[in-house]
């Protein structure tokens, strides 16, 4: 059951890390591009793929993460690198949440209402800005996942003293 879990685990977010990755390659190429076909698609298709694939993704990664470090010896409050990579994807699902009303905005205003001037510019760079950031905020929890730094919290080092659970 653990080994599923893991796998499970590791599957959700090696999805949502890759699907944050396309995220930024369109909002990218739609920040860039002077062609209103490109734009349309970009916006419309960012928004599509964060309700029906980020989201989810980053909600299963959260709750089989938290699924897997409750059957492991790593715990969820043992280790240093477990309690920084739990808040470090708790703060990514919070802001990606939180943008779901500029992406919906900016694809209601490339489809007839909406954003315009100022607005319309700020909006688009901060699509690049919090998906550029959610891929490195991604990309250091896997790397604390692989690499696994040492560091008992107080809690953990109160469990090893006291041994295993009989």
């Amino acid at each position: 059951m653990r080994k599923a879990a893991l796998v499970a685990h590791v599957c959700m977010s090696v999805g949502w890390l890759g699907a944050v990755a396309v995220f930024l390659a369109l909002a990218v190429s739609a920040l860039g591009s002077r062609d209103e076909v490109i734009v349309r698609a970009g916006y419309v298709a960012m928004d599509v793929a964060t309700r029906y694939v980020i989201v989810p993704l980053a909600i299963a990664a959260l709750a089989t993460g938290l699924l897997s470090s409750l059957g492991t010896t790593w715990g969820l409050v043992r280790h240093w690198w477990v309690l920084i990579k739990l808040a470090l994807i708790v703060v990514a699902t919070a802001v990606l949440l939180a943008q779901l009303g500029p992406i919906g905005a900016l694809a209601d205003a490339v489809t007839g209402a909406g954003l315009a001037g100022e607005q319309w510019r700020r909006a688009r760079v901060s699509l690049v800005v919090h998906s550029g950031g959610g891929l490195l905020v991604l990309f250091a929890a896997t790397v604390l996942a692989v690499y696994k730094p040492r560091g008992l919290t107080r809690y953990g080092h109160r469990r090893t003293a006291r041994g295993p659970r009989r």
